[in-house]
């Protein structure tokens, strides 16, 4: 059954820090809870890990109210979380046990993830002797050393070079194999498209889009056209009631109306022999979705 957040509400006195929230994640996979900064991403997920009590709703897990001290969560944090004057492994061990591993299975499972995330040379320096990006390792052996049957990923990527970037995502591919349950909450939208099943964006605790992303976009239809040609094709595009909202390197952006009126502009630079170089419609990306709803949100 998983998880189910029902009609969640936080306030701060009279603000709402968290308007309304539900959202369930039913099977194992990728869900995202997306938003602006102070959209009440974090907040709702500290209520779901029961640091702060909400005015209303109820979080369960297969049905039970949910109580975090009581089942396997790993929790990546967006700030850093590592006591510096400590050394890592010794932080490591004791974070584990506070999770009810014993103490030889804690050391057996973290010789696995330092040398899966490449960091066994720094497993006996102080948290505070470590760059900000294997800071962010050691966070996320934390989350998943005892072996988490839900994991929350806050701004997992944030701060790592292209590398790392890669070698987080391929230990979040790792875990989904493994048929966990996964929350994630990132700004970088591509990433989110790359492993996210279903989605809420919230704005100003409101949450303004909500369901399955592939459901979403296809909704939404091929209304987003790029052409790059080695000629001008402004005039065409506008005879076919086109006008660019964005240009690149990468080309020149539309949005169109229906495909009929993109395959009437691909026809008119074929006829006019202007060399082609890409022709691309498509559904709108998340990052296009997120700033239109988030957008629509903010002037009302």
């Amino acid at each position: 059954m998983g998880l189910s957040v029902s009609n969640i509400v936080k306030k701060y006195g009279d603000y709402t820090a968290v308007d309304d929230l539900s959202f369930e994640i039913n099977e194992p996979g990728v869900f995202a809870l997306l938003g602006t900064n102070g959209a009440g991403k974090t907040t709702s997920i500290r209520i779901i890990l029961g640091m702060l009590a909400a005015e209303g709703g109820t979080v369960k897990w297969n049905g039970k109210e949910f109580l975090a001290a009581n089942m396997p969560i790993g929790y990546l944090a967006e700030e850093r979380g590592l006591y510096p004057k400590y050394r890592i492994s010794e932080q490591l061990i004791y974070f584990c046990t506070l999770r009810g591993m014993r103490r030889q299975d804690a050391v057996k499972q973290l010789d696995y993830w330092f040398e899966r995330l490449a960091v066994t040379e720094h497993r006996n320096k102080r948290a505070e002797q470590l760059s900000k990006g294997n800071q962010q390792k050691i966070q996320l052996i934390a989350a998943l050393a005892p072996n988490p049957e839900l994991i929350i990923l806050d701004e997992p990527l944030s701060g790592l070079d292209p590398v790392n970037a890669e070698l987080f995502k391929s230990v979040i591919r790792e875990e989904i194999k493994k048929n966990k349950y996964i929350i994630m909450s990132s700004h970088q939208m591509s990433t989110i498209e790359e492993f996210c099943r279903d989605i809420v964006i919230l704005n100003k605790g409101k949450t303004v889009l909500q369901g399955n992303l592939n459901a979403i976009k296809k909704s939404y239809g091929r209304v987003k056209l790029t052409v790059k040609a080695e000629g001008n094709i402004t005039q065409m595009a506008a005879e076919c009631g086109l006008a660019v909202y964005e240009e690149t390197p990468n080309g020149s952006s539309f949005n169109v109306s229906s495909e009929e009126q993109a395959h009437k502009l691909l026809n008119m630079i074929i006829t006019s022999k202007i060399p082609l170089i890409k022709y691309e419609l498509r559904e709108p990306t998340l990052n296009e979705l997120f700033i239109e709803k988030v957008g629509e949100s903010s002037e009302n």
